[in-house]
């Protein structure tokens, strides 16, 4: 019997309502065979995976102790207040990821029939790629449900989600139960190998037929072959370099307490995973300078094409045309924007001083001027009282009594006292008398999460300063951050040097740099769980007028302990009887 696929992919072909698929008209259809003579129908599988990969900003840090938001109907303000249900999810992916899953299962199993172009060498780099690219989708989708639904069943066992290798027509059982995490574990690593087997680590152009790399040279030596296939215009494509980055992610997320005894992944894995990622890059070399300030850096922004990055980008979306929409969301009332994002005092107190002194362990800290001699980054990436913002560096004071902009003043002020600044161009004009917009970049990778989710496992795996057979220690990784960051005294970071023997105060540093680098990036939200840290830990604010400052209690965090993994959809525990759910959803 031929199988049919629809050709708008309406029908969500997974675990959601996949009992419910019918015949429709053949007309409406079209037979798998012609993936080998239609190569855009053949590549639409594979356009389904990218489509649902789960966007990088994806606002979790409103549901931590870094930030909250002023917009009360908010997902994540409701997650995180008490609202949070299997039936009420707002980190679900499981239809998206799964639907995804389906597609590239699709295309795997019948993407060598696919037909490219008329040259047999070009096409069977082609296929290479494209099947490289699904499998390396394929893992991507996996990690991020074994992120967001793993867990723990009622009677202890660790859980991912049901592993699917082959596409489920509307003949299969779909009552199929979740796979073990260590199995989803073992398929990730899996499909990322074959992925770096088939791609390579960066896409770019050789120019001379002696560049071709040497695992396709049995295919051909001619460097405008292998361009066709893997040139500069393929470079925002899943890649042997993106590979290994979800390797180190999941390596990470395995071995973190939350899951380390679900697998066999240990901190050494992480640690040489990141390792595999940060080579390619050139080890601590390849730290970007201007990483701090990525995502406002004109002279890189405003060069990128053809897919190309910086240092700091691994992997980015497609840059979009100019726009102000991200500033009128996150910008101060008077600067027209609704202030959607308030970074906490949480925070603002993890920023050390100037010197790299935490505020606590610091006799420089003044607390009548508590943004005066801070680490850099703070003003870089929070907006604080009396500080500038804007096109026209115009001054913003966010006190109970300093109007539009002040604490609680109108529903679009902040109720933290801080507004955001990171991910924010600070040129853009959202002034609807002589708006400018400006060009802006998702990320879906960035190097400096590579190097830190190193010196998170080297730290466990080696010891701080202990390089475990690379060229740099979690130590090494983190002088370099802070470095970059503008910390220290005299081109010295004492404070490092006083904790770099001390595993445990090197823990604790590593993880507040991941903080304050990683900030409104969407890590805080899953980083707190991977460590089993506090959850609850209540979101602060200030309310500053002249030199009266007094901290405030913002919003009370609700997370039962169970809640350190995310449930399974309770419609799919309805449907299918041997989907055991996570306990205590």
């Amino acid at each position: 019997m031929k199988k049919y696929i629809f050709i708008a992919m309406a029908a969500t072909m997974v675990l959601t309502s996949c009992d419910d698929l019918f015949e429709p008209a053949k007309d409406n259809f079209k037979d798998l065979s012609m993936m080998e003579t239609d190569n855009n129908f053949g590549q639409s599988f594979l356009m389904d995976g990218y489509a649902a990969i789960p966007g990088y900003y994806d606002n979790t840090d409103w549901a931590t102790d870094d930030a909250v938001t002023n917009d009360k109907t908010n997902s994540m303000m409701k997650m995180a207040t008490s609202s949070w249900t299997s039936n009420y999810n707002p980190i679900d992916c499981w239809g998206r990821s799964l639907a995804a899953i389906q597609y590239l299962n699709i295309y795997i199993a019948n993407g060598d029939k696919v037909n490219y172009v008329k040259d047999p060498a070009a096409n069977e780099l082609y296929r290479m790629r494209t099947m490289g690219e699904a499998h390396g989708l394929r893992a991507l989708h996996y990690y991020y449900l074994l992120r967001a639904h793993g867990g723990v069943s009622n009677d202890g066992e660790y859980l991912g989600v049901p592993l699917l290798l082959e596409f489920q027509d509307a003949s299969a059982d779909f009552n199929q139960p979740r796979a073990t995490f260590a199995d989803i574990y073992k398929q990730i690593e899996s499909d990322l190998k074959k992925a770096e087997e088939l791609l390579p680590d960066v896409y770019g152009d050789a120019k001379t037929d002696d560049d071709v790399p040497a695992k396709y040279r049995s295919i051909t030596t001619q460097f405008g072959v292998y361009n066709r296939a893997f040139g500069d215009y393929n470079r925002l494509l899943f890649s042997g370099l993106i590979a290994k980055s979800f390797r180190s992610r999941l390596t990470l997320l395995a071995a973190s307490p939350l899951y380390a005894d679900s697998n066999t992944a240990t901190w050494k894995d992480a640690a040489n995973a990141a390792a595999k990622v940060l080579d390619v890059l050139g080890g601590l070399d390849g730290l970007d300078p201007n990483g701090v300030t990525y995502y406002d850096n004109d002279s890189e922004i405003n060069k990128f094409a053809a897919g190309s990055v910086t240092k700091e980008i691994i992997w980015r979306e497609n840059v979009g045309g100019a726009s102000t929409s991200l500033e009128e969301y996150n910008y101060p009332p008077s600067l027209f924007g609704k202030g959607r994002t308030n970074p906490t005092q949480n925070l603002v107190d993890a920023f050390p001083m100037a010197s790299g002194y935490p505020i606590s362990a610091s006799d420089e800290f003044d607390s009548d001027f508590p943004f005066e001699n801070r680490d850099p980054r703070l003003l870089k990436y929070i907006l604080c009282n009396g500080k500038v913002a804007g096109p026209s560096n115009t001054p913003i004071y966010t006190g109970s009594e300093a109007g539009k902009d002040g604490l609680n003043f109108i529903e679009t002020s902040t109720r933290t006292g801080y507004y955001m600044k990171k991910r924010l161009r600070q040129s853009v004009n959202c002034n609807p008398a002589t708006k400018n917009g400006k060009i802006h970049f998702n990320p879906r990778i960035r190097s400096t999460e590579i190097f830190l989710n190193y010196a998170d496992a080297a730290n466990e795996a080696f010891g701080p300063t202990n390089n475990g057979g690379h060229g740099y220690s979690a130590y090494d990784v983190i002088k370099a951050i802070r470095k970059r960051a503008g910390l220290g005294i005299g081109g010295e970071d004492p404070y490092l040097e006083s904790i770099k023997d001390n595993k445990d105060k090197m823990r604790e540093l590593i993880r507040n740099e991941r903080r304050l680098e990683l900030c409104f990036e969407g890590f805080r939200f899953w980083d707190l769980r991977r460590w089993k840290a506090n959850l609850n830990e209540t979101a602060k604010g200030v309310d500053i007028n002249d030199y009266d400052v007094n901290y405030i209690d913002v919003e009370h965090r609700n997370y039962k302990d169970y809640m350190y993994y995310g449930p399974i959809p309770y419609s799919e525990t309805l449907k299918y009887s041997n989907l055991k759910q996570n306990k205590g959803w």
